[in-house]
């Protein structure tokens, strides 16, 4: 074989002619490229450092040709993708048209879930077991690989009280990390703790087993007496019995980080029958000093710029503009210090929610839940029935997991839980598990919800002053972009009232969002090359509407588009034509832009906003469009001055 050992694996077959001394090389050749890629663009990078050696042993026990693996909250796929036939075209990664970040079933065989959410890896394992055993394909395996991170959300426990019960053959691999994208808390990460420091744990198991059998007269009451042993260690230090209580085997802890230890574990354990979870410890980062370091700031990097010996990163390309998460994250520490009834809970997002400050500042007030979204709902439902004034700072597409909370606890007892919603809308490279589109619809079914979105960056603040005076829950969604603002004399923020920019006569943009910016550029750029004077009307509401000056435009005005960056089944356009229906008004000259009925890829965000036609260049187009189906539909005289604006 040539020097260079990864771009020969086409599959995950060619990984069983390599010698120890070779596979060694591979994960060195992983890694490299991992660092090569991020020479290039943002990606997921201390995760998949950490999971090199346990993909490898994974795919040289088992074969996922036939044989189910999914992996767990999907960004640690990207060793997985190097050795299934994605090497050459790797450098694509989250780019448009190229690789996807997280699984994707329509890349590869060996993808079988698009996972990008975490935790629901046990039970669709299960149901892969399930359904090959009633199908007579019971010799098929199945392996999960589930983070510590992931292990404490509720669906996990579900899975594993299902799979003990059926008592199918399962492997569910612990990956260890001690992570999740920021530290992980709570009682588990304690237990899990704990197990690594049983290296007596797992020395002890084998000393007894020795002097057992040495012992005369061993007998029944000897193995017994190994097995009360082995179990109370096991309760004592490494909190394995709660996986055997759940109906699991438990084994480890183990050198994750060991290929050989891995491989000769797996085997051991395919032939095991019934459910077993393997406790695997890894270090998120491994095989770069300064991402097993900080693995937090290593999540998703920006750029490598400068890479040293033995990978060593020198240096990483220095972040960009203020974001409306810096924005959001600011006003809400400006909140707790001007309010000591004010909390916040975030869901294992400390980081990507820029709460760092907040957590620093005010400690007891700040309860990072790990991967819990559901509790996170239900327990600010609580604080906010005790008094307090409780802050969930999520992503838009995480909340989509807490749907029958806010309902229930919230929505149902009128509390006043403010949502914060980061990443609402396209998200760019994380693609479709990531962006928060369907928000506006799943906030807005809900009685008592106030649901908002600031127009720019003048607004944000306002606005989460106004979500904290409110006596019921309250959606507050803003995108992963660049901060931008508006130059006007701001409007106070008032309940059901939108902010009238500018009002035309030929034609109205209402923009729920930060796509209001964008109707101002397409406005003036309107007037400068057509001379068209539009109405521009920053919504602000989404419900409450606004429907006094909503429904004035579209009594005087030739035209109105609605434009939002979410989907319009359900969304802000929707709630608009539902209110002129409701006041019995023709909707002709009502026109709606939005994100349509697919899933959009994953790709740079300006892209992504291009293909869907919510840039300037598309709303130009779509402002044309309006105009002639206007023009025909008017009088002689109208119709040439619309024809003449528009050619």
């Amino acid at each position: 074989m040539s020097d260079k050992l990864l771009a020969q694996i086409h599959a995950p077959a060619d990984l069983h002619g390599l010698t120890e001394v070779q596979l060694d090389q591979l994960t060195s050749e992983i890694r490299d490229e991992l660092i090569r890629v991020l020479r290039l663009r943002p990606a997921h990078f201390a995760s998949n450092l950490g999971v090199v050696e346990l993909c490898l042993a994974l795919h040289l026990t088992f074969d996922f040709t036939r044989d189910r693996l999914i992996w767990d909250t999907g960004h640690q796929i990207y060793p997985h993708k190097l050795i299934t036939g994605r090497f050459k075209r790797f450098e694509t990664i989250r780019t448009k048209g190229g690789l996807m970040g997280y699984p994707n079933p329509q890349e590869s065989p060996f993808d079988l879930f698009m996972t990008g959410h975490a935790s629901a890896s046990i039970s669709c394992g299960l149901g892969l077991k399930v359904g090959d055993d009633l199908q007579d394909a019971s010799d098929r395996h199945a392996v999960v690989v589930i983070g510590d991170g992931a292990l404490p959300s509720g669906i996990a426990y579900e899975a594993l009280n299902n799979a003990g019960y059926l008592e199918k053959n399962l492997l569910v691999i612990l990956n260890d990390n001690k992570m999740s994208i920021c530290p992980r808390t709570g009682a588990i990460a304690q237990m899990l703790d704990r197990a690594r420091l049983t290296a007596f744990y797992q020395d002890a198991k084998g000393t007894i087993q020795d002097v057992l059998t040495h012992l005369p007269y061993v007998g029944t009451m000897a193995s017994h007496a190994l097995q009360s042993i082995r179990d109370s260690l096991k309760a004592l230090l490494t909190g394995g019995m709660l996986f055997e209580e759940l109906g699991f085997r438990y084994f480890g802890p183990i050198d994750g980080h060991s290929l050989p230890t891995l491989r000769r574990m797996l085997r051991e354990l395919k032939e095991l029958k019934g459910p077993v979870l393997l406790h695997v410890l890894t270090n998120k980062g491994h095989g770069v000093p300064e991402a097993s370091a900080d693995p937090v700031t290593f999540h998703t990097p920006p750029v490598i710029e400068e890479v040293g010996p033995a990978r060593t990163i020198i240096s990483l390309k220095k972040g960009g503009k203020r974001a409306y998460t810096d924005a959001v994250s600011q006003a809400i520490l400006q909140a707790m210090e001007e309010d000591p009834k004010v909390v916040t809970i975030t869901a294992a997002m400390c980081q990507g929610n820029k709460l760092e400050k907040v957590r620093d500042r005010f400690e007891e007030r700040f309860f990072d839940v790990g991967i819990c979204e559901a509790h996170a709902v239900a327990f600010a439902a609580g604080l906010a029935k005790a008094g307090m004034k409780p802050i969930v700072a999520i992503y838009s597409t995480f909340l989509q997991r807490s749907f029958d909370h806010l309902f229930q606890e919230v929505s149902l007892q009128n509390l006043p839980v403010v949502f914060c919603l980061d990443r609402a809308g396209l998200v760019g490279a994380d693609g479709p598990t990531h962006h928060g589109v369907f928000d506006t619809v799943y906030t807005r079914l809900f009685p008592n919800f106030t649901v908002m979105a600031p127009g720019d960056e003048a607004d944000v603040r306002p606005m989460l002053q106004f979500a904290l005076q409110q006596t019921g829950p309250v959606a507050l969604r803003y995108p992963k972009a660049a901060l931008e603002c508006v130059e006007r004399v701001h409007a106070p923020i008032e309940h059901n009232t939108a902010e009238i920019y500018d009002w035309g006569t030929d034609g109205a943009l209402i923009a729920y969002g930060t796509l209001f910016t964008t109707c101002v550029q397409v406005a003036e750029r309107m007037r400068r090359e057509t001379g068209l004077d539009l109405s521009v009307i920053n919504a602000r509401f989404a419900k409450p509407l606004d429907r006094d000056t909503i429904l004035r435009a579209l009594r005087e005005l030739p035209f109105v588009l609605t434009v939002e960056e979410g989907t319009l089944e359900g969304g802000f356009g929707s709630a608009v034509l539902e209110a002129a229906n409701e006041a019995r008004l023709s909707t002709h000259n009502l026109w709606r832009v939005g994100l349509p009925d697919r899933y959009i890829m994953h790709a740079e965000r300006h892209e992504q906003l291009s293909e869907v036609g919510l840039d300037q260049e598309g709303l130009m187009r779509k402002i044309q469009e309006i105009l002639h189906a206007v023009a025909s539909s008017h009088p002689p005289a109208r119709r040439k001055l619309m024809t003449d604006r528009t050619a």
